[in-house]
């Protein structure tokens, strides 16, 4: 803020001067007081001057309304919208979000640092504040075929970038529970800047839990359990409470979400479909979610302003104050967004929003829509023979269990065929094995949205079929497939980097909602997102079962059950 419009602000603040925006008779949020409060909100040069009586160049009468801090998501990643971050921003800004803190290691597995620098040119100028947290696991593991591996020097150009915030989600336990110098090196890196470690942990506990912390992990979003929640707050991590697609730990959670303990949670959606986004909403979702289970509204609201932004060290946000910036979400009785404010300006009032994608440079475009590299696919890329490792789907949840060995395709036991093919460097590597409880009874769904190194993945009921289906998105240089009788069914091209589109997400979503109707025509079981829920068995950092390009693996005890 200049002297100029500090000064601007105290003579706002002292009703010397008329505010740009005045939101009269408001019924807002204290957070600090933890209580419903009354008063004219005055704003100047997107900050809040006071809460009182005032006046404004333009005034919005509030009666009737609720007026919270704009809603922030604590952990995301925007290529799991599937669209670029200025389709995900006109998604939601309607829903109060005014800020978000992503992780782009989806892009940075498959392009390298030009994908951090292409998601920060991607999220310029925004109606949100994107920060971005450096991804610290690229690839997931040394298991994982990516593009390239980065290192603590690979990073070292981007931490001056006024956006980045701090290192994501460190998934590479083992590397620190090992004691790995290069990961250590990171963690290290990032705190000599007193910059915040986001944590990757499922399961952990006892000492190695408590080694994990002591490494330096500020937060974990991988909590299923009350139990796993808990242990991890005792030892001062932020718990973020997860409700996304794939995962949906909110429910379990809930016990969190009252004293002592709420103070330490935020809400993240970490990753969420265009189908979500436009049916249910976003952080405001979760918000009227966890008061409909029982949650103090105030509780709920803090969990989802003013938590994320002490969580993450964001000066002057999450709170309706003066000084602070105003973004602010206006609500109605049933904690609907109305109206949302960014940086003072009203940025959504019920109707449509259209945002203007930011000036890219060229090289960076060229990088992303040619970021596959491989030789054509046919059927012989999934003949094995002998007994192969099976991947046991878990309802609701993106954790899998060791479904033994199986020898071949079983439609009548749901036992189908996985595979995951490289597609970085032409390597030709295709790891094969089976996967229980998809459900599907003929053709193939195939995707190069397969976290976190997003190699093709597919699933099928016969080799022609897969092959069909996995061809078509190396065409496409990116996509989602559904193939059967060796003909495409559908498609939903992701031209960028293989997992986004610049689509809306409306037009978006209708493509994958007619892919969903022909997934579940073709027997793929109701309840699951025949999508997002695959393109997670490909990540060996989430016990137990995965699908490498190498074979079957177990995360649990880092070993291949067949290759």
């Amino acid at each position: 803020m200049t002297t100029q419009a500090k000064q601007r602000l105290i003579r706002v603040a002292l009703g010397q001067e008329k505010a740009d925006l005045v939101l009269k008779n408001a019924e807002y949020l204290n957070v600090f007081t933890e209580a419903w409060a009354q008063g004219d909100i005055a704003i100047a040069d997107g900050r809040i001057a006071g809460v009182g009586s005032y006046k404004g160049e333009t005034e919005r009468d509030m009666s009737g309304l609720r007026v919270v801090p704009g809603f922030i998501d604590g952990h995301m990643h925007f290529e799991s919208s599937l669209v670029m971050p200025s389709r995900f921003a006109e998604a939601v800004v309607p829903h109060g979000t005014t800020s978000v803190v992503c992780d782009p290691h989806e892009l940075a597995n498959i392009m390298g640092v030009d994908g951090i620098r292409y998601m920060l040119e991607a999220t310029e100028g925004l109606p949100i504040d994107a920060y971005v947290m450096l991804p610290s696991c690229v690839p997931a593991t040394n298991e994982d075929e990516s593009y390239t591996a980065l290192f603590a020097k690979d990073l070292e150009p981007l931490w001056n970038h006024s956006r980045v915030l701090g290192l994501a989600e460190m998934m590479n336990y083992p590397g620190v529970l090992s004691a790995d110098a290069a990961v250590c090196e990171k963690i290290a890196e990032t705190q000599k800047r007193s910059k915040p470690v986001d944590g990757h942990a499922p399961c952990l506990s006892g000492k190695e839990l408590t080694a994990y912390i002591a490494a330096g992990i500020h937060s974990d979003h991988e909590c299923s359990t009350f139990e796993e929640g808990l242990e991890k707050l005792a030892q001062g991590q932020w718990v973020m409470i997860r409700q996304g697609t794939a995962a949906q730990n909110l429910e379990a959670l809930l016990p969190l979400l009252k004293a002592p303990y709420a103070s330490r949670c935020l809400f993240v959606t970490d990753d969420k479909h265009p189908s979500e986004l436009i049916n249910d909403g976003h952080i405001d979702d979760i918000v009227r979610m966890a008061i409909e289970w029982g949650v103090s509204p105030i509780t709920a609201l803090k969990t989802a302003t003013w938590n994320p932004a002490a969580a993450f060290g964001f000066a002057n946000h999450g709170a309706i104050a003066p000084s602070y910036v105003a973004d602010l979400a206006v609500l109605d009785e049933a904690y609907q967004v109305q109206m949302t404010i960014k940086d003072g300006k009203l940025v959504y009032d019920g109707q449509p929003i259209a945002i203007k994608s930011p000036e890219m440079s060229d090289e960076l475009v060229e990088l992303a829509l040619h970021s596959f590299r491989m030789q054509p696919i046919d059927e012989r890329a999934f003949a094995r023979e002998g007994s192969l490792g099976v991947i046991g789907m878990v309802d609701g949840q993106i954790i899998t269990t060791d479904g033994g060995l199986a020898q071949g395709v079983d439609i009548n036991n749901d036992i189908l065929k996985i595979a995951s093919l490289e597609r970085h460097h032409s390597t030709g590597h295709v790891g094969v094995g089976y996967i229980r409880g998809y459900g599907l009874k003929c053709g193939a769904v195939a995707s190069s949205v397969a976290h976190d190194s997003h190699n093709i993945i597919v699933v099928g009921t016969n080799d022609r079929d897969m092959a069909c289906a996995a061809e078509r998105i190396r065409m496409l240089g990116g996509g989602i497939v559904i193939a059967k009788d060796q003909v495409i069914v559908n498609e939903l091209p992701l031209p960028i980097a293989g997992v986004m589109t610049d689509e809306n997400v409306q037009d978006t979503n209708e493509v994958m909602e007619s892919l969903k109707t022909d997934a579940a025509l073709m027997g793929v079981h109701e309840g699951i997102d025949p999508f997002m829920t695959l393109s997670f068995m490909s990540l060996p950092v989430i016990p137990t079962m995965r699908i490498l390009t190498h074979g079957v693996f177990n995360a649990s005890s880092w070993s291949y059950v067949s290759r």
